[in-house]
């Protein structure tokens, strides 16, 4: 089955078919660096690493190229670094150092290429120069800005009413642009604490780039004047993406400037917008090293987990339930693992790559369907506690991996000798029972068991075929 994603381009479900197999390409749009990580960011860092795991599944990790920036040119990052008192760099270097920590913590591999804005500044000013040279751009009072009135096709992505562009923009009404549309692609620094480099288009005054011209510099440097998949938050569909397509598309004279285009839904917070104003502002790294949402911390492969739960494109309303739901559901995963280990050794852990479950695959490749991944390791993990079969250990430990998803560190419970005594011989009797069909009295014992908190686990000795029963303390 090949890899089917939905193309917000196209508005449908496509077949995926990359330009070069032996080369797929993927850019999405990273972290601005001038505050902590949000829950929020970590969606799209969750979702296009699931794809990009994907992606060497199919193509071979050796064909796949996977771009995600940083970007360190902001005027969020200027002002916040003047009110800080510290340098740009000072203020950059140390949240993108918080930012990898973070999304390390959620299992997220890093990308091919991290490219950081301030390293493309040339890429940046040729741009420039390619966009006023065709006839797309223009020089005005120090700016160059971008002329959307001679791009027929403008919207073409976001597919809204001129009027909600317009809304939707929060354009900067300014006196040299020829329409109110039309958004700057290099602006003056005119202050002291404004980064600055020589202008392109024989602009005297030093100046530095507008925010969506970052973008398609570092993807071009990157990935090329058109590449596969190009991803982020709905939320920059428009006018960030938008933008983007115009000046890839203007400058190289494409169609396009991505085949693919994905977006992740929205985020919430216990069924409300998440802002500071409201109090439910919370950061990857309050999840992870605090206790301030759901009064304990939460291991990031819960948070990985969590997120996953619900498909990407849909609203996701992140709640101290669904860790709860999340972390015992880990919880019971750590414990396969552990009978998995019992029964066959470490060694079974290894190379996995071949053994991922067969539905899962499909699942996946059905426009990351993690729903219907999820309900079949549930039924993997299920399967192994009735039949301990080898081959189904496996492929739950292969599954997980694929998925991204870690096990909690197993904790086993402290149990006296005598009460672990008291156990052995119930799981003796209950056994003797099941072979001599006295199913009553087995599904007693058990039931007695159950209410001491000790669950059974069922399965055949490899060896000889026999059935043997591990058990361990319910957490």
């Amino acid at each position: 089955m090949a890899i089917r994603l939905y193309n917000t381009l196209t508005r449908s479900k496509d077949e995926f078919r990359p330009i070069d197999p032996d080369n797929v390409r993927m850019y999405v749009c990273g972290p601005t660096v001038y505050d902590d990580a949000h829950i929020g960011n970590a969606r799209p860092v969750i979702v296009f690493d699931l794809l990009y795991r994907l992606l060497r599944h199919e193509y071979g990790a050796d064909h796949v190229t996977y771009a995600r920036n940083i970007t360190d040119l902001d005027d969020k990052i200027n002002k916040r670094a003047h009110e800080r008192g510290v340098t740009i760099r000072e203020l950059t270097e140390g949240t993108t150092a918080r930012f990898h920590a973070a999304i390390d913590a959620l299992g997220a591999l890093r990308p091919t290429v991290e490219p950081r804005a301030t390293d493309h500044i040339e890429e940046m000013k040729a741009l420039c120069e390619k966009l006023v040279a065709s006839g797309h751009a223009y020089v005005a009072e120090d700016h160059v800005l971008f002329s959307v009135p001679d791009m027929p096709a403008y919207g073409r992505l976001s597919q809204r009413p001129l009027d909600d562009m317009i809304a939707g923009a929060r354009v900067d009404v300014a006196p040299y642009k020829r329409s109110e549309m039309d958004f700057v692609l290099w602006k003056p620094s005119t202050e002291a604490h404004e980064p600055g480099w020589p202008s392109p288009c024989g602009i005297a005054q030093p100046g530095r780039p507008g925010w969506h011209i970052e973008c398609s510099a570092m993807s071009w440097k990157h990935l090329g004047e058109v590449f596969d998949i190009h991803g982020g938050g709905i939320d920059l569909v428009f006018p960030h993406h938008e933008n983007e397509v115009a000046q890839t598309t203007c400058a190289f004279g494409h169609q396009v400037m991505a085949n693919v285009w994905m977006h992740n839904g929205f985020l919430q917070v216990e069924g409300e917008k998440m802002s500071k104003s409201l109090g439910n502002f919370v950061t990857i790294d309050d999840l992870l090293s605090t206790t301030k949402f759901g009064g304990q911390f939460w291991d990031g492969a819960v948070l990985r987990l969590a997120m996953l739960q619900t498909h990407y494109r849909q609203p996701i309303d992140w709640t101290v339930r669904r860790l709860e739901d999340s972390e015992a559901t880990l919880i019971d995963w750590t414990n396969r693992r552990h009978d998995i280990l019992n029964a066959f050794g470490s060694e079974i852990e290894i190379g996995l790559e071949n053994d991922v479950d067969d539905k899962i695959i499909r699942s996946l490749q059905d426009d990351l369907n993690t729903h219907l991944a999820i309900a079949r390791l549930h039924e993997l993990s299920n399967a192994f506690a009735l039949r301990g079969e080898r081959a189904v250990g496996r492929s739950f430990l292969a599954s997980t991996a694929l998925l991204g998803l870690r096990f909690l560190p197993f904790e086993t419970p402290s149990l006296s000798d005598e009460r672990r005594d008291a156990i052995a011989i119930l799981v003796a009797a209950r056994l003797a029972a099941r072979k001599a069909r006295n199913f009553a009295e087995s599904d007693r014992i058990r039931d007695e068991l159950v209410a001491m908190g000790i669950q059974l686990m069922d399965g055949k000795d490899p060896a000889t075929g026999e059935i043997v029963t591990t058990w361990e303390v319910m957490r």
